[in-house]
């Protein structure tokens, strides 16, 4: 007698699922002893990248447009194209971690192209001044002197509120950190003319930065005065 025996191969299909990552000269300035904080958020990859700023993780759309807007440089009608059509179509978180991250990558031009024609036309950027301070960091590591003081210029030409005095200070910081005194004298008399209502860190900051400059004892003798004058709330 034959014993016949049969074997089955049994095909055992392992799926492993896909996990995605969601990188998804006038008067006084006056000064509060009453400073207004308001909470920075920092977040990003788990790495030793430097954190992202005023963002979150990058989402994929994110990822999508700095990658397309790298793709299309050097050319200047693709670069708008893609300004135009991509990261006009991002929501503000995803804008904001976008000029992140290509902050964070030192893209000078691509930064600015990107602050100028997207981020600064929407209605609610108004004049965020932490953003600018980072925007101010980058330049001044690069060396790009000549595009911050374009930058800050076309800032203190439209006029300086005290609706962020955290993010006025910050920007101070990030321009005496960059050597940069004579742009803090200017934002000085901006303040002056817009009638801010500086608190006592700024008024730290803004005497710091003001030593640097021609004529700085005669300005920060003005500004001890005009913070010693009462102007204290």
């Amino acid at each position: 007698m034959s014993i016949a025996s049969s074997s089955s191969l049994a095909t055992l299909t392992l799926t492993h699922p896909l996990h995605h990552h969601r990188f998804h000269l006038s008067k006084p300035l006056q000064f509060s002893s009453s400073p207004s904080a308001a909470p920075t958020i920092r977040c990003g990859p788990r790495d030793n990248r430097p954190p992202l700023v005023r963002g979150r993780t990058l989402s994929t759309e994110a990822i999508l447009a700095v990658q397309a807007l790298k793709r299309a440089s050097p050319d200047e009608t693709k670069l708008e194209s893609v300004v135009s059509k991509t990261f006009s179509r991002l929501v503000k978180q995803d804008l904001l971690a976008a000029l992140a991250e290509l902050r964070r990558q030192d893209h000078c031009d691509l930064a600015l192209l990107v602050f100028n024609s997207a981020v600064r036309t929407e209605p609610w950027f108004g004049n965020d001044y932490a953003v600018y301070a980072e925007m101010v960091r980058m330049l001044g590591r690069n060396g790009k002197r000549e595009e911050m003081e374009r930058l800050v210029r076309d800032l203190v030409g439209g006029g300086v509120s005290d609706e962020d005095l955290r993010g006025l200070a910050r920007l101070l910081k990030a321009l005496v950190g960059a050597g940069e005194g004579e742009l803090v004298r200017e934002v000085y008399e901006a303040m002056k003319r817009g009638g801010v209502v500086a608190d006592e860190f700024v008024f730290r900051v803004l005497k710091r930065g003001l030593k640097g400059v021609d004529g700085g004892d005669v300005l920060v003798g003005e500004l001890e005065r005009d913070f010693s004058a009462g102007a204290i709330r």
